[in-house]
């Protein structure tokens, strides 16, 4: 199980308007930060259309000549208030038990593109961190994430979970992977997905039971085969179609 973060573990745009207000006071213009949080506003009644939330403030602060440098500065200083009352991010409820009943049958991964800083603060005090076997910090979806999904189709069937279709669920469905897509817009995307739906908390049941049945076909195809003979009946012999020597 390969989960993002940002937008399907994370939730709310506490993260995206601290970004904007980190842009705007690097650029010194107050009236930057009305046109990003419009931008925030409409990608979220849908009427913007933008990878996500950080995409759309990204895309605005561009059209007002705001450098990739002075974004990717902006947007550490907002990943260090992940979780305070100037980013406040929603966790589902219930996430720790879920993760740790999901962690009895399968190996549960974080892979997102995001720093590290903040994101193990936050999962801790929500005692959500040790439910992830492994954690990918800066991996650079999409390309990053296809030898991550690589390692883990080797121990057996992955399901890759997130809210980007074209960065999360992608590499995974070239890959033979399927597919979880999640968030607000989900119903809005018309491509093919394994399961789907506006929230993560909504798909529990489905993922733990896609994960219960893939354990147990990892499990059966892991068992030893009994030793299959077909046997011949002649002139009284019983005869082997293997070496049954052995």
């Amino acid at each position: 199980m390969i989960f993002d973060f940002d937008g399907t573990i994370a939730l709310g745009t506490g993260p995206v308007i601290a970004y904007a207000k980190a842009i705007a006071k690097r650029a010194a213009n107050p009236d930057l930060l009305v046109d990003l949080l419009r931008a925030i506003d409409a990608f979220e009644s849908g009427s913007l259309n933008a990878r996500d939330g950080y995409g759309a403030v990204a895309s605005a602060a561009t059209s007002h000549g705001v450098t990739a440098a002075d974004m990717n500065t902006a947007y550490l200083c907002s990943r260090e208030l992940l979780g305070s009352e100037l980013a406040p991010v929603d966790l589902p409820a219930d996430l720790a038990p879920f993760l740790q009943r999901l962690g009895a049958i399968a190996d549960v991964w974080l892979a997102t593109s995001a720093p590290a800083t903040g994101v193990t603060q936050l999962l801790g005090a929500a005692g959500s961190q040790h439910g992830f076997a492994r954690m990918f910090f800066d991996v650079g979806k999409p390309d990053g994430l296809v030898p991550i999904l690589t390692e883990a189709l080797t121990r057996g069937p992955v399901l890759s979970v997130g809210d980007v279709y074209d960065y999360d669920l992608v590499p995974a469905a070239r890959l033979g992977a399927a597919t979880a897509l999640v968030g607000a817009h989900s119903s809005c995307n018309r491509f093919e997905v394994t399961m789907r739906a506006p929230g993560l908390i909504t798909l529990f049941p489905a993922i733990e039971s896609w994960a219960a049945t893939a354990a147990l076909g990892r499990d059966a195809s892991h068992e030893d085969p009994q030793p299959q003979t077909t046997q011949f009946q002649r002139n009284g012999d019983m005869t082997c179609s293997r070496d049954c020597s052995r």
